[in-house]
């Protein structure tokens, strides 16, 4: 790819500085730590959710995609829906102890429920 390529102008109407340098959006994923260093917090939240309670699971640090691998195997693994986004793992109902269990089995040691 070009340095001034035109796609990544697109919201630029014009520059009269020669010298000006467009701003690319090539924002650098987190890798993902090891499992054994990763600080989950498990927490019941009913806020903003008309009165219905999730799981929240927070402090994933690492690929958007090993996010989403993570949430996945807790919704089969509690047969609930979900969603993974965002930094955290929303669970639907309150499965606090079973996700903390599943967590410790998968190696996530230092995970805590608030």
């Amino acid at each position: 790819m070009k340095p001034n390529d035109w796609k990544d102008r697109l919201n630029v109407v014009y520059s009269t500085n020669p010298d000006f340098k467009y701003e690319s959006e090539d924002e650098q994923e987190a890798e993902t730590i090891a499992k054994e260093k990763q600080q989950l917090r498990i927490s019941l939240d009913k806020r903003n959710r008309k009165g219905k309670a999730v799981t929240l699971i927070t402090g994933f640090v690492g690929a958007t995609d090993d996010l989403e691998a993570l949430g996945k195997m807790l919704k089969v693994k509690c047969g609930v829906g979900g969603s993974a986004k965002d930094g955290e793992i929303i669970i639907q109902g309150d499965f606090r102890n079973k996700v903390l269990e599943l967590l410790q089995k998968e190696g996530y040691a230092k995970s805590r429920i608030i």
